[in-house]
């Protein structure tokens, strides 16, 4: 039997777990399909099946559903010219890319040559190995049948990094397991899931922002390093990470986590960069390459001048504004009234750094749906912003079943295209300036309503300043209890979890 004093810590435990449905009027009422608000069945223990397994099993139904959504292109459409996978929205890159990477005549990646344009695999180097461990695992048969498995392997695997990134986002933060629905329910995140590799280096960085939140430093600078291999983004989060050590003093830390991410990534890419150097600097080179694409706002600039712009001149213009981005973020993290928290300064770059890039698939919505959710996990934002990127997803395959339409003129023409790009970037700006909103003004930050500090801030959670400026050296008489003790009260009134 449990001790008195076990049953105690359980109590307080599950007291203390933070409740949507109670305090979130949109999660409220959306409770209503399913019996109303939380009750004792959600209690921690209650049952067999704790919070984080509920979000593991409904990530696992709404990729699930995902692929069904593909089902239209899987049966036949990737396989009978370009329109009928745009007219479904059901475009996916995966099969596409087993013949034309080379995967389906055995090539490797990196060091084979490719016939046509594309000389060699133009992904990072952890994103090749996973594609080519799916494409060993692929069987046999004619090519459309090992393309369709092929893709069926690989939307396996993302699978799995769905499932990860669901539960890391839900144990992120302590008492707030239920904002790993947001991940998990995400329309957008189900829609994009499987259109190309992305998930690897999400699940990765959102296995590195568990790390951080344990104060493990050097886990999630091993972690990061690794997601880096597979994608550009995650090294963004240093930045964070970096003004945010250097404001709570903590370069001991910064450093180790520096160190983890350089070894970590100089361990996958250091042997294929010494053996087949050509075939490693391909994404680098072709990122810096590619003209202006779809999604951003630079094609709406040349879709409406008539006139085009330079590669180099939009790759300059696009490194300088994200500088001057990251900078502004920088300066705001040192003079907010209360150090922000790494969620939300990562949500912010990683933003800033897609809003001004030169293209924007529909899938790198991906990369800011876990930082989102622990930026800002309230679900009318948080769904207004999906509203904006699924109209953006379905605007792209519309647009693009235009184009291959001839003279038949099906689908979303140019203006409407424009239209939902602007969509998009008006969703992810709302987004990001509810963040900084909550930065400015800590007591409307949800997740520190409680008092909370830092709950995903690891060392950072609680720490004392050692540098500001501005604001944050002369703070409003609202915060002075805040700067002098190592937790902020920024909550009034009663704690609705606790009642």
């Amino acid at each position: 039997m449990p001790s008195a004093e076990d049953t105690s810590v359980h109590q307080h435990q599950e007291r203390s777990v933070v409740r949507p449905t109670h305090q979130d009027e949109v999660a409220e009422a959306g409770s209503e399909l399913i019996g109303g608000r939380s009750g004792r069945w959600t209690r921690l223990g209650s049952t067999a099946l704790t919070p984080v397994g509920v979000v593991a099993l409904v990530a696992l139904g709404m990729f699930a559903l995902g692929m069904v959504q593909k089902l239209p292109c899987y049966n036949w459409a990737w396989f009978r010219g370009a329109g009928s996978q745009y007219t479904h929205a059901c475009y996916s890159d995966i099969p596409h890319l087993f013949a034309a990477r080379g995967f389906s005549d055995g090539l490797v990646p990196y060091f084979d040559r490719l016939a046509g344009d594309m000389q060699y695999l133009e992904y990072p180097v952890l994103t090749g190995v996973f594609m080519q461990v799916a494409s060993w695992l692929t069987p046999g048969g004619s090519l459309q049948h090992r393309e369709q498995m092929y893709w069926m392997v690989n939307a396996g695997m993302l699978m799995i990094c769905a499932v990860i990134i669901a539960v890391c986002v839900a144990r992120t933060h302590r008492r707030r397991p239920w904002d790993g629905l947001l991940v998990a329910l995400a329309p957008a995140f189900a829609l994009t899931a499987t259109i190309n590799w992305d998930l690897l280096a999400v699940a990765l960085t959102a296995a590195a922002m568990l790390m951080w939140s344990r104060g493990r430093v050097l886990a999630f600078g091993i972690l990061i390093g690794l997601a880096t291999a597979a994608k550009l983004y995650p090294v963004f989060l240093l930045g964070p990470v970096f003004v945010l050590c250097w404001r709570a003093g903590k370069w001991r830390e910064f450093g180790m986590a520096t160190l983890g991410a350089v070894v970590s990534w100089l361990v996958v890419n250091l042997p294929v960069m010494a053996l087949a150097p050509d075939g490693w600097k391909k994404f680098y080179t072709f990122s810096e390459e590619r003209g202006i694409d779809f999604g951003s706002f630079w094609l709406i600039i040349t879709q409406r001048t008539g006139e085009s712009i330079e590669v180099s001149t939009v790759n300059t213009v696009s490194t300088l504004t994200t500088v001057l981005l990251c900078a502004a973020i920088g300066a705001l993290t040192l003079m907010a009234p209360r150090r922000p928290r790494l969620a939300q300064l990562a949500f912010l770059v990683v933003a800033a750094f897609i809003l001004v890039n030169k293209v924007y698939s529909p899938q790198y919505v991906l990369w800011l749906i876990p930082l989102a959710a622990l930026a800002r996990p309230r679900w009318r934002d948080f769904l207004i912003w999906q509203a904006c990127e699924v109209m953006y997803f379905l605007g792209i395959w519309m647009y693009l079943a235009y184009t291959t339409s001839g003279d038949k003129h099906q689908g979303l023409p140019t203006e409407g295209y424009q239209l939902a790009i602007a969509l998009h970037l008006l969703g992810t700006l709302y987004l990001c300036a509810v963040v900084v909103r909550d930065i400015l003004m800590p007591e409307r930050d949800v997740v520190r309503r409680d008092g909370s500090d830092d709950p995903s801030g690891g060392v950072l959670d609680g720490a004392p300043d050692a540098f500001v400026l501005g604001r944050a050296a002369h703070p409003p008489r609202h915060t002075h209890a805040a700067v002098e003790g190592p937790r902020v009260e920024w909550g009034a009134g009663r704690d609705p979890v606790a009642d």
